[in-house]
């Protein structure tokens, strides 16, 4: 049985060890909070954050680190993306030299403007052919429930790609693979972005074409940015771009989405912060992307108005119907 390490026992880490048990590996997964330890341990459920799920057996909970990285052959990372690098250099020197490394987050570092997988390479030294990333249409209730899906890990070595996938494939939960690590992750970054817009809609109280105009408008702008930096149109139509885009977009089990139902409902962003029980990637990441896109002039009207309502500065009831009406140079999804 192979031994994998999975850090960080929110409800995406905590879903992911699942995966990972129900696919034949034994997991060891880490948690700060040494509750969520012995409730792991103890009962084989994480009900902070996953409801009447239970765990396999095979999942075994600890608050050091150093044991649960004690001979793991993979590495899957699934921290805050604004606490990453802190972790990394907690564990630089309790991973093997030759194993896989595996992000699970979906965000920008916002003090760097790095993804994660750049975040991984640039704080631990790792060779970029040990690093991959896991991106699709994953909300965590859902998989966690084993209602079957997809994904996508990404790998500039193919064989990292490859080894990864055939850990995470159990009868619910499929892993395809590919080499565009760059559209891979920007899209699992980027969907959060139009996510929270299209929760400010809903909280407005906009109906569905509102929404779908945002969406569609959304991909025009995921595509663009993405584009811009060098990843492959396909991916953006595929699991990591289209398909995370519309389950982010669609689902009440969207952090994102909850986020901007919130805002456009008339809460402040430090208000939204304290509602929220879990952490909405899309919020930290605005700001880094508009930085990233203005750096290669790619119009994002939808992720600037959402920055304006983040700010204050905009009514969310301004936002959603300038949206499909923009006339900028970012190509039209029509």
């Amino acid at each position: 049985m192979t031994r994998v390490a999975v850090l960080g026992a929110g409800s995406w880490g905590t879903t992911f060890a699942k995966v990972l048990a129900d696919a034949g590996s034994d997991v060891s997964l880490w948690a700060r909070r040494e509750e969520v330890v012995r409730e792991i341990n103890e009962t084989h459920r994480n009900t902070r954050y996953l409801q009447r799920v239970n765990l396999p057996l095979s999942i075994s909970a600890s608050s050091s680190l150093a044991v649960t990285l004690a001979g793991a052959e993979q590495v899957y990372l699934s921290v805050p993306s604004q606490s990453l690098r802190e972790v990394l250099g907690e564990i630089a020197d309790l991973m093997g030299n030759d194993i896989p490394v595996v992000s699970l987050m979906k965000g920008v570092e916002r003090s760097t403007g790095l993804r994660m997988s750049e975040v991984i390479a640039d704080a631990s030294g790792i060779d970029t052919g040990r690093i991959a990333v896991l991106s699709g249409p994953n909300l965590a209730l859902e998989i966690a429930k084993e209602e079957p899906t997809a994904a996508v890990v990404s790998s500039n070595n193919i064989e990292t790609a490859t080894a990864v996938a055939a850990l995470a494939t159990n009868p619910y939960f499929k892993s395809f693979v590919n080499t565009d690590v760059i559209g891979t992750e920007f899209g699992g970054v980027l969907k959060n972005l139009i996510a929270l817009a299209v929760g400010i809609a809903d909280g407005v109280g906009y109906g569905d074409n509102t929404k779908a105009s945002i969406i569609t408008r959304g991909l025009a702008e995921l595509s663009a940015f993405a584009a811009a930096y060098g990843a492959k149109p396909e991916t953006m139509w595929g699991l990591a771009g289209l398909g995370d885009l519309i389950a982010t977009c669609e689902s009440p089990l969207s952090r994102n989405n909850t986020a901007g139902r919130l805002l456009g409902q008339g809460y402040s962003y430090d208000m939204v912060i304290r509602q929220m029980d879990k952490t909405a990637e899309g919020l930290s990441s605005v700001s880094p992307v508009l930085e990233l896109a203005r750096a290669k002039s790619v119009s994002m009207p939808i992720v600037s108005q959402v920055e304006q309502v983040l700010q204050g500065t905009l009514d969310p009831r301004e936002l959603a119907p300038h949206l499909a009406t923009d006339d900028s140079s970012t190509p039209a999804a029509e």
